[in-house]
């Protein structure tokens, strides 16, 4: 019987994992699908009953239920549960078991540009969703300095408040960010400014960017933001949020099958799905 992985979402048509990840079941010749299931929250556990009852192996979650899905699962990992939020199920015999792999995904694919972070003072932009899977990922890791920068600066304080690792951080406002911007060996921004339509948005100004930096934006499309922009024009290295949406993915195919997948075939796929994108 071939074995259904799926991802949730509301809505789900835009979702490219689907399309990234049949092609890595088929490169390794699984008699199985990743199908999407559009499911209105008002649906959630009674989608989630209904996978369990046929046997998934294996699921993903994305907006607007990656916190939603929890009272309806066996289990959830202690990371993801801090977190507050899940984007990976497994089956595990019978039970559905909760993790995130958003800031692992993150974290793995920084591994060309840093081998260790204890020596790396770290900022983050924002203090959504997104930024707290990758503050309290990357807080584990005890990087030098690992600071957040948000508009309403209390809930960068809240985040950091929250996070169950001990860290050496403190909480910013854009304009203090800004203007000790050159103290930092890593920036990344989790903002959805910069996200096409409104692609000439920038979250904070870069004008004393340490030119040594690597600057990361979770955002893909536009592949380069704005942001990204003009911190290569002030010399520093860049990355786009292609690689930690592939590398989540590969961490949820790892813990579904026991294989980490070939990322450089899904980082092409995607590549070539973004091209057919408004950038």
């Amino acid at each position: 019987m071939k074995k259904l992985f799926a991802v949730l979402g509301y809505p789900i048509g835009h979702s490219m994992s689907p399309i990234m990840l049949n092609d890595v079941l088929a490169s390794y010749e699984m008699d199985a699908h990743y199908h999407p299931f559009k499911v209105s929250p008002d649906e959630l556990g009674t989608a989630v009953r209904g996978l369990k009852a046929i046997g998934i192996k294996g699921f993903n979650v994305t907006i607007p239920h990656k916190s939603a899905i929890i009272p309806f699962l066996d289990g959830v990992d202690e990371l993801a549960m801090s977190i507050g939020a899940v984007n990976t199920v497994v089956n595990d015999n019978g039970k559905l078991i909760g993790y995130n792999t958003d800031g692992y995904g993150f974290i793995k694919g920084l591994d060309p540009y840093i081998t260790s972070f204890s020596d790396k003072k770290i900022l983050v932009i924002g203090a959504g969703g997104a930024a707290r899977a990758i503050y309290f990922t990357m807080a584990k890791l005890k990087p030098l300095a690992i600071d957040i920068t948000n508009r309403t600066v209390s809930k960068a304080e809240e985040l950091i408040e929250a996070c169950p690792f001990e860290s050496n951080s403190k909480s910013l406002s854009l304009e203090e960010a800004a203007a000790n911007l050159n103290e930092y060996d890593v920036v990344i921004q989790t903002t959805m400014i910069g996200m096409y339509p409104k692609i000439s948005e920038v979250p904070i100004s870069l004008s004393n960017l340490n030119a040594q930096a690597l600057v990361c934006d979770i955002i893909y499309n536009p592949l380069e933001t704005q942001f990204l922009k003009e911190a290569q024009q002030k010399g520093a290295t860049v990355q786009n949020g292609v690689e930690m949406f592939v590398y989540q993915g590969a961490l949820a195919f790892e813990k579904w099958t026991g294989i980490f997948p070939d990322v450089n075939r899904m980082r092409e796929n995607v590549l070539q799905q973004l091209g057919g994108a408004k950038c």
